[in-house]
């Protein structure tokens, strides 16, 4: 065998891994740049509470390994290649972090040590998501990828955990806004009823009705069992994810139980709709 030969399968791979980081590269600035240009971001770092932040980040790990399992880099076999994809993706979002924000000026030589790393470390987990979806969302998989994709069918657990993800995703980009806070100060306990059926309504179409590509098939026991047995499971992740959100930035700090709901309410909307949306990209 010549030098050339033998050469040749590891030069693909090394042309191939590249490829791969720089989707990731790639999708964590698509999908956190708007966090990036967000001032309340930016003042999370500083004062956010350390301990909900490392919980965070803690979340953060298994919710990628799922995700790698799904939409990682490269299709894999075992959960350690999950857990590696998973390592790659935090390390893409924050070296992504980093740089952003030393670009644009929000992090100087006069800021503490402490506000620094929260600021990199708040950035790191939307832009480490970024990084695993833009290797599903950027590239064009081969078709063995095609045929070995088509083999890992999720579990109802695994499509729960799935809608976990796109509801923390979506959720993270508004979450920290004081919009959220002043709309559910704003709405009536009606305009909260109403916005509870349309966030289910919305996100039972993105699921099943609407025909996207990767919606689900309508299952055979019909249109009750998949409203019962999906969606309204799938709401209550997308509360549950965040009603927890805000909990971490310290948006229910404080408040009363009727605010907090209404809250969890407004911000249920756009974690729905992740969640949704989560089972059609990936």
């Amino acid at each position: 065998m010549t030098k050339a030969e033998t050469a040749g399968p590891a030069g693909q791979d090394l042309k191939k891994t590249l490829r791969g980081l720089g989707r990731g590269f790639g999708g964590a600035l698509i999908f956190a740049l708007p966090m990036f240009m967000t001032m309340e971001m930016w003042w999370l770092g500083f004062y956010i509470d350390r301990s909900r932040l490392v919980l965070l980040l803690l979340v953060n790990i298994p919710l990628l390994v799922l995700l790698s399992y799904h939409a990682g880099f490269e299709r894999t076999a075992a959960w350690q290649d999950d857990l590696c994809d998973a390592g790659i993706a935090f390390g893409i979002g924050l070296m992504t972090s980093i740089v952003m924000l030393t670009v644009l000026g929000l992090i100087t030589r006069d800021m503490t040590a402490d506000e620094i790393i929260g600021k990199i470390a708040l950035q790191t987990v939307p832009a480490s998501f970024g990084a695993l979806l833009g290797s599903s969302q950027l590239g064009i998989q081969d078709v063995d990828d095609d045929e070995d994709a088509s083999t890992k069918t999720p579990s109802y657990l695994s499509e729960l955990f799935l809608r976990c993800i796109g509801a923390l995703f979506l959720s993270l980009n508004v979450a920290p806004t004081e919009e959220m806070v002043l709309i559910s100060y704003k709405m009536s306990e009606w305009h909260a009823v109403a916005l509870i059926i349309l966030s289910v309504a919305v996100m039972h179409g993105f699921t099943y009705a609407l025909a996207f590509r990767g919606s689900i098939p309508l299952p055979k026991e019909g249109r009750l069992h998949a409203f019962l047995h999906d969606t309204v499971p799938g709401y209550a992740v997308a509360l549950g994810v965040s009603l927890y959100v805000l909990w971490t930035f310290g948006q229910t700090d404080d408040a009363s139980l009727t605010h907090i709901v209404m809250a969890v309410v407004v911000l249920g909307f756009p974690a729905a709709i992740g969640a949704a949306a989560a089972r059609l990209i990936l």
